[in-house]
């Protein structure tokens, strides 16, 4: 179904319904566990339609109040009389976690626990939020990985796969099965799904019921693989730096097996309910104080609800751009035009405007945080820009092929 000329790695293909490009394969995926990092990300069908936005077309003819009827039918299964734990909701403090939280909590009556697996660098909103958070009247497990490892772990990132933002989305994605598991609780939700993130469903009709098929190969591993970090497998890693076991301990995922055995379920909220992150935010607004970026926007992108929590945030998604020429601005367009907020052409010229913008308000602090210099930041920069992507134009790099040449 998807062998065509819109899926030819080595051609830049832009979707022709929102501003999606078929080079989202290129990014190196945020748990990269079996070193496996060229995997597509986003496919496209024989019209030259991304499949999120087949999903998309799908959605509108969903009975979301069905889908909500689903929903909690399966919560019946789970919720406890007994004042215990019932659901975990990990999170940020962001609108999607804020909302599936109070959704939950409010309109089935379940009582959730949060989590939240620490930023690199808090930014003072993203802290602010978190409090927002539990304050709106949550109880929340916040665990900050060891600095000291997890700078290094970010340098190493950065430097082997130009993935700055990868322990955090390691540790961010495997943390709260740890905690799933310690505290009893069976069931996990979470606020947002890949489909309205860029990577279509191939069955359109699915609905991510019970565990072991959502259960992830970023969130679990196989005994019999394995285990890479930053682009080296484990066991270099303690060698080359002299790291122990307790050291790397918080970034080793769950095996499959013992998720299986304790009968942990997940689920995204956006299989029930219709996502709609301009709809999350003013859900937020209006039921915590919920704030967005004080500087109007945030870099990267047009839009001020979005990569609020970590000072590392804006340089994930530069270098994001550099590997695939796409980057913030067109992941928050692309589900605005799905979404039908905004139009096509306003997004490409949103994503014209901002996609790729520089992020300097916090590139001193992350220079630092990583204990690299400017020069080899820029050398490894440029470094990982692919050929069929970028060209030097009088001395300046510029995109070969971009949505608004298309």
């Amino acid at each position: 179904m998807f062998e065509n000329n819109y899926n030819n790695l080595n051609n830049i293909h832009f979707c022709k319904k929102c501003v999606e490009s078929n080079q989202r394969f290129m990014s190196t995926p945020q748990h990269d566990l079996t070193n496996d990092h060229l995997k597509p990300r986003a496919l496209f069908d024989d019209s030259g339609i991304c499949l999120s936005c087949r999903y998309y077309e799908k959605k509108k003819e969903i009975d979301w109040t069905a889908r909500e009827g689903e929903l909690g039918k399966i919560l019946n299964n789970f919720r406890k009389k007994n004042g215990e734990y019932d659901v975990l909701v990990p999170g940020s403090g962001g609108k999607d976690s804020i909302f599936t939280s109070i959704y939950l909590k409010e309109k089935f009556n379940m009582n959730p626990l949060t989590c939240t697996w620490a930023p690199g660098i808090f930014t003072e909103i993203g802290w602010k939020n978190l409090q927002s958070w539990i304050k709106s009247g949550f109880d929340n497990i916040l665990f900050t990985p060891n600095k000291k490892v997890h700078s290094l772990l970010t340098k190493l990132s950065f430097l082997n796969l130009l993935h700055p933002f990868q322990p955090f989305a390691i540790g961010q994605s495997s943390f709260p099965m740890k905690v799933a598991l310690e505290k009893n609780i069976k069931l996990v939700v979470y606020g947002d799904g890949m489909s309205e993130r860029g990577i279509g469903k191939t069955n359109l009709d699915d609905l991510n019921i019970h565990g072991e098929k959502d259960i992830k190969d970023w969130q679990t591993y196989n005994k019999n693989k394995k285990i890479y970090l930053a682009g080296l497998e484990m066991e270099e890693i303690k060698k080359e730096y002299s790291l122990s076991n307790s050291d790397l301990k918080p970034y080793m995922p769950v095996d499959k097996e013992t998720l299986r055995e304790n009968n942990i379920n997940i689920l995204h909220i956006t299989d029930f309910v219709s996502y709609n992150p301009q709809k999350n935010f003013y859900f937020a607004k209006e039921k915590s104080q919920f704030e967005v970026n004080p500087d109007g926007r945030s870099e990267g992108t047009y839009t001020k609800y979005v990569s609020l929590d970590d000072q590392i945030d804006g340089l994930h998604h530069y270098t994001w751009f550099i590997k695939t020429g796409r980057g913030r601005a067109t992941e928050d367009a692309c589900i605005e035009i799905r979404n039908e907020i905004i139009s096509r052409d306003e997004g490409v010229s949103l994503v014209k405007k901002y996609d790729g913008e520089f992020p300097k308000k916090y590139f001193k602090n992350c220079l630092q945080y990583m204990n690299i210099s400017e020069e080899k930041f820029f050398e490894t920069i440029d470094k990982f820009r692919p050929k069929h992507i970028w060209k030097k134009d009088n001395d300046k790099w510029v995109l070969k092929h971009a949505v608004w040449h298309d």
